[in-house]
């Protein structure tokens, strides 16, 4: 009896993942593509690029549009310093700020304060 249970068991699961996979090529040459639809979407996806080059944080950018992270590097994945290291030799390299984004006290004495000229270079350095 257990045998017959583990038999019908392994039919349904069969079923299952050919109904399933049934499901996504039709999907598929409909022209329709799988997933969860992305966070940021037109003209977000363009004012957040554009914020992003111009030297505004991945966190602040997640922070002023209700997105996660994940959201704004999927908007923004081309002009991350990583997927610019894996772009073809011929293509110019976007020139991207270094940004600190640092809420709190350390940031409140960093624009109080004057750092010399080798804490600057320090900072900006990262």
């Amino acid at each position: 009896m257990l045998r017959t249970l583990a038999a019908a068991g392994e039919l349904q699961r069969d079923l299952q993942r050919e109904l399933t996979y049934g499901g996504l090529r039709a999907a598929e040459a409909k022209g329709d593509k799988g997933g969860r639809r992305p966070a940021l979407a037109g003209q977000k996806v363009t004012g957040v690029r554009t914020a992003y080059l111009d030297g505004r944080s991945v966190a602040a950018l997640a922070r002023e549009h209700n997105v996660g992270r994940g959201a704004v590097r999927t908007a923004v994945a081309d002009l991350l310093p990583e997927h610019v290291a894996d772009a073809p030799a011929h293509a110019p390299a976007p020139e991207l700020p270094i940004t600190l984004d640092m809420p709190g006290r350390v940031a409140d004495f960093l624009r109080a304060t004057e750092p010399e000229p080798a804490e600057q270079a320090a900072l900006d350095q990262g």
